[in-house]
């Protein structure tokens, strides 16, 4: 008994030398959120909407140590369908994740494509955004009511430019200004862009009469005077933008986007698990509380099995919206 106490003693010394290093503060295993070698796809090109959410995402986890070295990367291609097709292709990997939004859903309609959301692994729908409706600073519209009047009367002569395939956000929320204002929508012609990056410089150098994307992707060059600012989609205005709803300018249109993060499908629960912990843990953040404010993203968080309810019943919307607009 005298031998094994001593014995006891530096058994115990021992697991206390290797074990707190291993349970270090801010290195996210206390939750269960790092995940190594995590990989974040972006299915639209830099700059977009999507982009901008995801390195937003993986900035504001690292700094607040849930988990490290996560690789931001865009696969742009078919409004996000040739990144969906991909993330689906990587069947049980559970270090992959994707941003994605209401865009994809209709990108999927658009484009026919072989694979859907339903084929996918649910993670979480993090934000929610109204569009802002834009022109280039030497514009000649400097009121929402102008530049409709222009439009409706020549429809053709002034295109819009929209960062999503048509279904997608930036393609119904012009289409249901239109027929707001008495355009038919067919008779719109909708100019779509990979994102809302490739669709700044049609803006900027005035290859179309106006613009529609997310609020986030543009504050700055709003902001800078580079864009003009006409009107917002959403059901409230937007704080600290001067530009009126298009409620509020008359014409009977609210309408929001909103962004999520799903994961290729044959995860176990294990893997699927940690990864909706990791997007509960962000959400909790402050750095993630501070970038909603920045970027004028609300809070829409919702996960797992409700998220995908969710994207059925949005597939089945966009479906409905594009039938109701005869497109």
């Amino acid at each position: 008994m005298r031998l094994r106490t001593p014995l006891a003693l530096i058994g115990a010394a021992v697991l206390l030398l290797v074990g707190p290093p291993l349970l270090t503060a801010g290195s996210g295993t206390e939750s269960g959120t790092r995940i190594p070698g995590l990989r974040f796809m972006v299915p639209n090109s830099p700059g977009g909407g999507y982009d901008i959410t995801a390195r937003t995402a993986a900035r504001n986890a690292e700094d607040a140590g849930l988990t490290h070295g996560i690789e931001v990367f865009n696969l742009p291609g078919a409004g996000g369908t040739v990144g969906l097709s991909r993330l689906v292709s990587e069947h049980g990997n559970g270090r992959l994740a994707m941003s994605m939004g209401l865009g994809v859903v209709g990108a999927v309609r658009s484009n026919d494509a072989p694979r859907t959301l339903a084929d996918t692994t649910p993670i979480a729908r993090l934000t929610e955004e109204q569009d802002v409706v834009v022109v280039g600073k030497d514009s000649p519209y400097r009121t929402i009511d102008e530049l409709i009047a222009a439009w409706k009367r020549d429809p053709g002569k002034h295109p819009v430019g929209g960062g999503s395939s048509p279904g997608g956000p930036d393609h119904l929320a012009p289409m249901l200004m239109a027929r707001a204002a008495g355009i038919p929508p067919k008779q719109v012609n909708y100019v779509p862009f990979d994102g809302g990056g490739e669709l700044l410089a049609s803006i900027l150098g005035d290859k179309v009469a106006f613009g529609v994307s997310g609020v986030g992707e543009y504050l700055d060059q709003i902001e800078s005077g580079e864009l003009r600012l006409l009107a917002v989609t959403g059901p409230e205005r937007v704080g600290g933008l001067d530009a009126p709803t298009l409620r509020e300018a008359g014409y009977d249109v609210s309408f929001t986007n909103w962004r999520g993060i799903v994961a290729p499908p044959g995860l176990t629960e294990a893997e699927r698990g940690k990864l909706v912990r990791l997007a509960e843990e962000l959400h909790e953040s402050k750095e993630w509380r501070e970038s909603l404010e920045r970027n004028g993203w609300d809070d829409a968080f919702l996960t797992g099995g409700k998220f995908g309810e969710f994207l059925e019943a949005e597939d089945r919307r966009v479906v409905s919206v594009l039938k109701e607009l005869g497109l």
